[in-house]
């Protein structure tokens, strides 16, 4: 059964740095792009970044490029999300998610971890 599993949310000052880790079991994890999404109270669910299955490709929003860096450990299946000078508005549940690089009815989500950004 696939599924993907989410850590090291948690709470941070601003300006802090937190390291999210997603590890996948399952399935064959470097057939997947991978990706970062988060969701704040009350705001839909928001892309934060995506690698490809390889690692060679990286992909931000605008709201996180230079603070935040996603990659990726295919022998150890697990994606990672560095996030660095960490502001209020970084605040929400974030969430993991699987997509084939091919089969697009093939995708997987974590169940999320939290993470709250405040003095």
């Amino acid at each position: 059964q696939a599924q993907l599993v989410e850590s090291g949310g948690g709470l941070v000052q601003p300006g802090g740095s937190l390291r999210l880790s997603c590890a996948a079991s399952g399935f064959t994890f470097s057939n997947y792009f991978m990706s970062w999404y988060r969701q704040a109270p009350g705001k839909e669910r928001e892309l934060v970044a995506t690698i490809s299955n390889g690692g060679g490709s990286t992909n931000y929003a605008n709201s996180v490029k230079g603070r935040f860096t996603i990659s990726r450990d295919n022998a150890k299946n697990t994606v990672y999300l560095q996030m660095n000078s960490l502001k209020p508005d970084d605040t929400g549940v974030y969430y993991c998610k699987g997509q084939h690089a091919f089969l697009r009815a093939s995708a997987y989500w974590g169940q999320g971890t939290q993470v709250i950004v405040s003095s």
